[in-house]
């Protein structure tokens, strides 16, 4: 069998606003308003990519959600770059290359229906290469910079994000927000936007990323012989990101891991890769990224500001 192509979405941005039209607001078009503070939204996977109907500037379209990333991105083929922007001295992290040059902007608010946030920091950049690969009109990628004020619940059982408001410390402003039961609890740490947490493969300590955007799992290749021997390569995959580059990498499944003694999945899809730019990137020593395959095991809660996950019961496997 040849390499087949898969895409894992990975970008790190630094942001530095600049002002816009305090007409500028993203819309969801599809959100179940709960109350005040809370609101469901539906979302579709395309391959492993969780996808959002919203609106902005009067245009209807998709946007991914990707906690691998700091900010708003927006498409650059969808929101033309106007003389008042600037160019960042930052960078732009993908996969496989350092992006340089996003060009930035700040919408004065982001509005969830009756939820909003203001002034948002967004980057511009071209996404035409992910709006090829995954046919799909893409308007954008929401990342930590809307996310990080809700606390966020990832349901792929429900196809469905729950945002609700949290204040300063982390609490909810609605006291009763979920009719699952939470069975689990775990700690992380914030590295800049990226969640961290520790974990094992097999009697190896290792640190993995949780990132709703990497399509698969992946764990670098100097992890260590402790961990690679639960590693079983299948076949090779070619792999296309955020600098629109290409190179073939080793996938399979990865087994006995664990980031508890009672939060633990079993055998996942897993790339095997060089994880040593994006930790340049983003400020971190990362063995490993845990996304979708892991987030199908676990219902996941993200709350950022309590430096918090927790984990709700799967109705079918009992998870």
């Amino acid at each position: 069998m040849g390499p087949k192509h898969a895409f894992i979405l990975l970008f790190m941005i630094f942001s530095r606003g600049l002002f816009a039209n305090p007409s500028e607001s993203i819309v969801f078009t599809k959100a179940e308003i709960i109350n005040e503070h809370t609101a469901r939204i539906p979302f579709k996977l395309v391959d492993h990519l969780i996808v959002v109907e919203a609106e902005l500037y009067d245009k209807k379209g998709n946007f991914i959600i990707d906690t691998g990333s700091e900010t708003l991105i927006l498409n650059k083929v969808h929101f033309p770059v106007y003389s008042e922007l600037q160019t960042s001295s930052r960078k732009t992290s993908g996969v496989m290359e350092i992006v340089d040059n996003p060009v930035e902007r700040t919408l004065n608010s982001f509005l969830l229906h009756n939820l909003s946030l203001n002034r948002v920091h967004s980057n511009i950049i071209n996404l035409s290469h992910i709006e090829k690969s995954k046919k799909m009109h893409l308007l954008g990628i929401i990342g930590f910079s809307v996310l990080k004020d809700y606390e966020v619940f990832i349901d792929l059982f429900l196809n469905q994000i729950t945002l609700t408001k949290v204040d300063k410390d982390g609490k909810k402003l609605d006291s009763k927000v979920y009719l699952e039961k939470i069975t689990d609890s775990l700690d992380f740490r914030l590295v800049k936007h990226t969640i961290v947490v520790n974990g094992w493969i097999g009697e190896q300590k290792v640190k993995f990323g949780l990132d709703s955007g990497a399509e698969f799992n992946q764990i670098n290749k100097s992890v260590g012989k402790k961990a690679l021997k639960h590693f079983t390569p299948e076949r090779r995959l070619k792999l296309m990101g955020a600098g629109n580059r290409k190179i073939e990498v080793l996938a399979g499944k990865l087994r006995r891991v664990k980031l508890s003694e009672t939060v633990y999945v079993g055998p996942m899809r897993t790339i095997l890769t060089n994880l040593r730019k994006m930790n340049e990137a983003y400020g971190t020593s990362l063995d490993g990224v845990l996304g979708y395959e892991f987030l199908k095991y676990k219902r996941t809660i993200i709350n950022y500001k309590k430096e918090k996950l927790y984990f709700v019961k799967y109705p079918i496997t009992g998870q």
